[in-house]
């Protein structure tokens, strides 16, 4: 059994070795660290939340699992040795502490006890301008969903879903034949042949609500291949528009949950993100949600039916009262 003395040179040699050694077998990783291929599952669970400090695109380790082999696709900087500064060591404990409550990925104690010596190296500094929120901690669910997948890849099962669509706003039920399991700028994705799109395609782990593994075999055709994702899941390109929100300080998890390309602080703990969308109408949904909490500067048609649909509700929303006191 591996203990936590043994864990972080193993974790800080995985990447350079992963790096030269790309699509290896894990069971072969783990006889050359030494250790059981759960152990080095682990590790590599714990790799992925690893990166440099920020919350923006690039930032945290990217991994792809396929099958019983794994590659490094982004290694965020874990080349160069770094020196933390105030505000990374702040970054760095807030990520700690997520860790720490994520159930089932890692020994907590060891956590803890790295937070511990991180603070008493850190002393008291408290810098601003570091962006916490809700899309850092990882839900029971989720991580139940993944060992699922995880049990149906290494059969070779058909799986039944049950998936919420954000960027369409509706929940679909679809058989699909998974390829892999992905770890994309700290978000995790299942890679499937979807029989009902007849084409492949990305599930976020999060967003699916139900799932069963089936009796018939995972059988994706000739022509399913991997999807390029070095440059992120939502790469730049000309034909996915952007738009630039200013998150009130109860929305900036907001910045953490979805991909985002530029981060600005503000006056009054206020932040100002520029990201893409693939979907006027989501885009629309993700203000509106938020009651007030979100506010669009570009582009002025978001901004102009935001006003309408919310002038609209209010409407309604009279209508019933009078009628209601009537």
């Amino acid at each position: 059994m591996s203990g936590s003395g043994d864990r972080l040179p193993r974790l800080l040699a995985l990447v350079p070795y992963l790096l030269a050694r790309p699509g290896i077998r894990i069971d072969e990783a783990a006889r050359d660290f030494d250790v059981t291929p759960r152990q080095l599952r682990k590790d590599l669970e714990l790799l992925w939340m690893c990166g440099l400090p920020g919350y923006g695109p690039g930032d945290l380790i990217d991994l792809s699992f396929d099958g019983d082999t794994v590659s490094v696709t982004y290694d965020a900087g874990m080349r160069r040795p770094l020196r933390l500064t105030g505000a990374e060591a702040s970054a760095l404990l807030i990520a700690l502490r997520a860790l720490a409550e994520t159930p089932g990925v890692v020994d907590a104690d060891a956590v803890h006890r790295a937070i511990s010596k991180i603070e008493a190296a850190s002393g008291d500094a408290r810098p601003s301008g570091v962006v916490v929120g809700h899309g850092t901690r990882e839900a029971a669910a989720t991580a139940q969903t993944r060992e699922t997948l995880r049990e149906a890849l290494q059969r070779g099962r058909a799986l039944w879903l049950r998936y919420y669509s954000a960027s369409k706003d509706v929940v679909t039920e679809r058989t699909v034949d998974p390829m892999r399991l992905l770890i994309v700028q700290g978000v995790s994705y299942l890679e499937a042949w979807c029989r009902r799109a007849e084409s492949v395609r990305l599930f976020r782990l999060d967003r699916i609500d139900e799932l069963t593994v089936l009796d018939e075999p995972s059988a994706p055709p000739e022509s399913a291949t991997p999807k390029d994702l070095s440059d992120g899941v939502f790469p730049q390109r000309p034909g996915y528009p952007e738009a630039v929100l200013v998150l009130a300080p109860e929305a900036r998890w907001v910045a953490e949950y979805y991909q985002c390309e530029e981060l600005a602080e503000l006056d009054g703990g206020r932040l100002r993100v520029r990201l893409r969308y693939a979907d006027e109408s989501w885009l629309v949904r993700l203000v509106l949600r938020h009651g007030g909490e979100v506010t669009v500067e570009e582009p002025e048609w978001a901004a102009e039916a935001v006003r309408q649909r919310a002038a609209e509700a209010l409407a309604r929303t009279r209508h019933l009262a009078a009628t209601s006191a009537g």
